[in-house]
């Protein structure tokens, strides 16, 4: 099991490695990476020298791409939610710009961690119509209080590799069921898909044995490819369509 768990690590760095790219731009170097955003556009961040270390940001991309789609976060609740979340992650906001401060030794860490918080606001508040009033992420959150589900909200565990991973929920242990992790995913694609599992297999090792990995799909008005719903399967994360939500209520509430 280790052997294939490594192997798994290992086909997820050389992807990483090759699909990233370099270019010089005055005195920043733009970092294009693999993943994609909801445009389908690969995610860019940019790094500077800075004192004895870097800065790395995302240039203002995240927060103002949301804003010009009609997906504002002035009300209290959402920025809130934007610092519960950026938090896990160790980055801060700076007039708009997702940042974090690296040095030679944790470069990759915080690189690691910006890209994800990336990932996760524009996730996490991406809203399918400007028109729409709720969040995918506020949704499961009212489910889950309605159904008494106990969870503590937006809990970060450090991976076997050392990256740090953010996850939605986490349900603690009881007499009947194993601690279960929990990610809200508002547009499940193949991405989002890679991500969930790299997070999860990087994650399952250092957690209690029985743990277990559920991800929360939206799939209100968007049909969600079988490849997509494999994909979890074939990495231990149970796939949850938020249609077929009330088919996990027991087990989670246990």
């Amino acid at each position: 099991m280790i052997g294939e768990i490594q192997a798994l690590l290992d086909q997820y760095w050389a992807w990483l490695r090759d699909k990233t790219t370099l270019r010089q731009i005055d005195d920043w170097i733009e970092i294009t990476t693999p993943y994609l955003d909801r445009h389908n556009d690969q995610l860019q961040i940019y790094a500077r020298r800075r004192d004895s270390g870097f800065v790395l940001t995302d240039d203002g991309y995240i927060l103002q791409d949301l804003a010009q789609s009609g997906c504002g976060l002035d009300s209290a609740k959402r920025q809130a939610l934007l610092k519960m979340t950026l938090n896990g992650f160790g980055v801060r906001v700076n007039n708009q710009n997702l940042e974090v401060h690296a040095s030679p030794d944790n470069f990759a860490l915080r690189k690691h961690n910006l890209v994800q918080a990336m990932l996760a606001v524009n996730d996490l508040f991406y809203l399918a119509s400007p028109m729409v009033a709720s969040l995918f992420y506020e949704d499961v959150v009212s489910w889950l209080d309605l159904s008494d589900i106990r969870y503590t909200p937006k809990v970060s565990f450090r991976g076997k590799s050392g990256y740090d991973h953010l996850f939605d929920f986490v349900i603690p242990k009881s007499k009947a069921q194993p601690e279960r992790i929990l990610r809200a995913i508002s547009r499940p694609n193949r991405d989002t898909a890679q991500s969930v599992a790299f997070s999860w297999i990087d994650t399952k090792e250092v957690r209690a044995p029985q743990s277990r990995a559920y991800a929360i799909l939206n799939d209100d008005g968007h049909p969600i490819a079988e490849t997509v719903l494999d994909a979890m399967r074939n990495y231990d994360v149970r796939p949850v369509l938020w249609s077929g939500r009330d088919a996990v209520r027991q087990e989670l509430a246990a």
